[in-house]
């Protein structure tokens, strides 16, 4: 899948056939098509978009179909986006937009041509295509975007398992692993200690275990944050050449939710060190950024300016 400036996704390929020229409206004398009666196809417009696309593109794909009654096209895009949304299962979600009756909605993705087809993921656009396609190239443009995020949005996995159990409703759960339990006991009896050395030794014998790699990090922060101290702001702000206050206050900041303080922080203090000092704050930050979804926004803005800084 791939990735399209926010500002220009609904514009990507606006000279692929079948794409019409929105400055050459026709007569709209036709009546609309019927609405479909899959759950996972809406109609959506400018009173609803926020809850149905905006609000729901936070656990599953949405895919919005911009079309109009009067376009040809539109007439043979549709009902294939229709089918394979109905098909998905609610891995993702089609959303229908009438420019002409939405006509902001049409202006915020900057649409040039319909249909115009938008990928929403997490609030934002991040791909798109125009003109009616055969359904075997947007069946791979949809399968392409659902494969490219069935790890970062659980709303697909879902999806799926569903499906799956109702083809196989008595699958055989299986056992905890008890090497995972007894970590979690630990942790929940805040021995942080304890919960470490068994993630580890997870790993230790499975180094490529994400689950335990990423409930390792996720221990460590959490003892680190049990025990911050909210004036190690105060003292950070006080001394900005101090490396370790930086580090503590990083972590104050992050246990009471200022992740994007955070960042900065340990962003500006890698640019003002160097050697040892720098490795230090990269390798910090970057522990703090695998306690996050690799797509989240504020994950994504921080590497970017700490790339900016060390290179």
């Amino acid at each position: 899948m791939s990735q399209t400036d926010p500002r220009r996704a609904a514009a990507v390929a606006s000279t692929i056939a079948g794409a019409v020229d929105l400055s050459a409206l026709k007569a709209r004398t036709e009546d609309p098509p019927a609405t479909s009666s899959s759950p996972w196809v809406v109609d959506v417009t400018e009173q609803n978009f926020q809850t149905e696309v905006l609000e729901r593109s936070l656990n599953i794909p949405v895919v919005v179909d911009l079309w109009a009654s009067w376009c040809q096209p539109c007439k043979q895009l549709s009902p294939i986006l229709e089918r394979l949304a109905d098909q998905g299962g609610g891995t993702w979600l089609l959303a229908k937009v009438d420019v002409d009756a939405n006509p902001r909605i049409s202006q915020a993705f900057g649409v040039q041509s319909i249909p115009t087809v938008v990928a929403v993921v997490a609030g934002q656009p991040v791909d798109a295509f125009n003109g009616a396609m055969p359904e075997p190239q947007v069946r791979q443009w949809i399968d392409s975007l659902v494969d490219a995020l069935r790890e970062k949005m659980p709303g697909i996995a879902a999806a799926e398992l569903g499906a799956g159990a109702a083809e196989a409703p008595e699958l055989e759960e299986e056992p905890d692993d008890p090497r995972f339990t007894a970590a979690e006991d630990a942790l929940e009896r805040g021995d942080y200690a304890a919960a470490e050395q068994a993630y580890q030794a997870i790993l230790a014998a499975e180094p490529a275990n994400e689950q335990a790699d990423a409930a390792l990090a996720q221990v460590r922060f959490t003892a680190r944050a049990d025990a911050a101290d909210p004036a190690a702001i105060a003292r950070a702000d006080a001394a900005p050449d101090d490396v370790d206050a930086q580090l503590a206050a990083a972590d104050a900041e992050l246990a009471t939710d200022q992740v994007e303080a955070a960042f900065d922080r340990l962003v500006a203090t890698a640019g003002r060190t160097s050697g040892e000092d720098r490795d230090r704050v990269r390798e910090h930050l970057l522990q703090l950024f695998d306690l996050y979804p690799a797509d989240d926004p504020r994950v994504m803005t921080a590497r970017r300016a700490l790339a900016r800084v060390l290179f």
